[in-house]
């Protein structure tokens, strides 16, 4: 059986601290980064995503950062693909790869593999579904994902409309049931020897740092880099534009409330974000959690190692 290729995984919520340890950790193994955050791919998006600086990047190399336009779709399945090419490529080179960011379902896509069918974006079929949500209520749309994937709407609130149109597309677009599809993901062997390192603080200081750090995107610039994409001719419809840290500078640039409503907003939505980001990594059982409120980081970085050398992630 052929060895699988060795990964160190950094994961956590925003704002925890996964850039300042993983540029540490790289330095200390010899190890380049590639980066597993939906929104930094995008080019012209630096502030809103807290990307990393292009000095620390001179620091360590960092892959899928500033790879493709604002207005140009990007697949999980494309993720995974990219990084099956990347992480030879940095093992050839006698360096470790490692594998940082917040995006969930990207990190889950390079270990587990991605058995989801490609499809095409609808956009049609979408919003005929949120106008029947509207017209006829969400009861009416879940009724309608029980229809044809009665486990999964079993297994939804029929409040939780995004995943109940995505239930009903992934059926309509495909003929698959999304349910069937998620248990056929649960037994795909892993597809690399990872060790998964994850960060998280006490939720009143991580909290804090989400705060502070929207205060200093404002700081250096946030409603510049905006109001430049937005003049640039992109979209507020496509998916970048409606990242955090974008969507709601557009809505206060539209007049929708002022700009101290729009950084609470998006300071609240952060933070709401980061909760989302903690549930989906603690339904996972083989994570290694480290509290950055109760640790310092030569402790984190000593700890870090020694996991390392337990399973033997770096091969002599």
């Amino acid at each position: 059986m052929q060895q699988k290729y060795p990964l160190l995984v950094i994961l956590g919520p925003t704002a925890v601290g996964k850039t300042q340890f993983s540029l540490e950790i790289a330095g200390l193994l010899n190890g380049e980064i590639i980066s597993a955050d939906s929104m930094q791919i995008y080019q012209g998006m630096d502030i809103g995503t807290g990307k990393v600086t292009v000095q620390e990047r001179q620091q360590v190399k960092h892959h899928l950062i500033d790879i493709i336009d604002p207005a140009t779709e990007f697949s999980v399945a494309e993720f995974q693909e990219r990084v099956d090419l990347i992480i030879p490529k940095i093992i050839s080179q006698n360096k470790v790869p490692l594998l940082v960011g917040g995006t969930g379902l990207y990190i889950k896509a390079v270990l587990e593999g991605f058995l989801f069918p490609e499809m095409k974006k609808d956009e049609q079929l979408r919003d005929i579904l949120q106008q029947e949500a509207i017209k006829y209520g969400n009861v009416y749309l879940h009724q309608k994902l029980r229809e044809v994937d009665p486990e999964l709407a079993q297994q939804l609130h029929p409040n939780d409309q995004r995943r109940i149109i995505r239930g009903i597309e992934v059926y309509q677009l495909t003929g698959n049931k999304l349910s069937v599809l998620k248990k056929l993901q649960q037994k795909v062997p892993a597809r690399y020897q990872a060790l998964k390192i994850g960060l998280t603080r006490e939720r009143e200081e991580l909290y804090q740092r989400i705060n502070q750090r929207v205060d200093l995107m404002i700081e250096h610039g946030l409603l510049s880099e905006v109001k430049k994409l937005l003049n640039a001719g992109y979209s507020i419809s496509s998916t970048a534009l409606q990242g955090l840290g974008y969507k709601e500078i557009i809505a206060y640039f539209n007049g929708e409330y002022d700009l101290n409503e729009a950084i609470r907003i998006l300071k609240r939505d952060t933070r709401h974000y980061a909760k989302r980001q903690l549930t989906w990594f603690k339904q996972q059982n083989d994570i290694h959690w480290f509290n950055l409120s109760q640790l310092s980081m030569p402790c984190l970085l000593d700890k870090t190692i020694k996991l390392i050398n337990k399973y033997k992630l770096i091969r002599s």
